[in-house]
């Protein structure tokens, strides 16, 4: 019996890094977490699992497109990296501290779904989602099933 698919949401500033490029590129790894709360959701995610790619600190932050987790989780090779700003001293080859999953490129959707047309939903979308919650800054929350279908449906 295989794991029922899950449901994410994954931020990322679209100068760093947009939908625009992982449609460009196909599949990317999601490297750079480095909150043990949004890792713990990482360890979590299973090939096939649906992802929303959420664009942040921009104009007009929101839903842009949608993906879908394409491996795994396995370590990041950045925290071994000396040069990059994800390097982490006290992480080893043998015991790493970070992990990523690979994300897939799935489409863009017809219009982006603004933050503040997301909020105008709290209610519906419930106490438990986390994005339009105050004090959450996470870059990876988790989606339940009818949210996700939710928010799709603002498209």
């Amino acid at each position: 019996m295989s794991a029922r698919r899950k449901y994410w949401l994954m931020k990322s500033e679209p100068e760093d890094f947009s939908i625009d490029d992982l449609q460009r590129v196909g599949i990317e790894p999601w490297t750079g977490v480095r909150n043990y709360q949004a890792r713990n959701f990482m360890r979590q995610m299973q090939p096939g699992d649906g992802v929303l790619f959420y664009h942040s600190s921009t104009e007009v932050p929101g839903i842009y497109g949608v993906a879908e987790v394409a491996s795994t989780p396995y370590p990041d090779p950045t925290q071994f990296q000396k040069k990059s700003k994800y390097f982490d001293e006290k992480s080893t080859q043998e015991q790493p501290r970070w992990e990523l999953v690979d994300v897939k490129f799935v489409r863009k959707l017809q219009r982006g779904i603004p933050l503040d047309e997301i909020r105008a939903h709290a209610e519906r979308l419930g106490e438990d989602f986390a994005l339009i919650r105050r004090g959450t800054r996470l870059s990876v929350l988790p989606v339940t099933a009818a949210q996700w279908k939710l928010l799709l449906s603002l498209e």
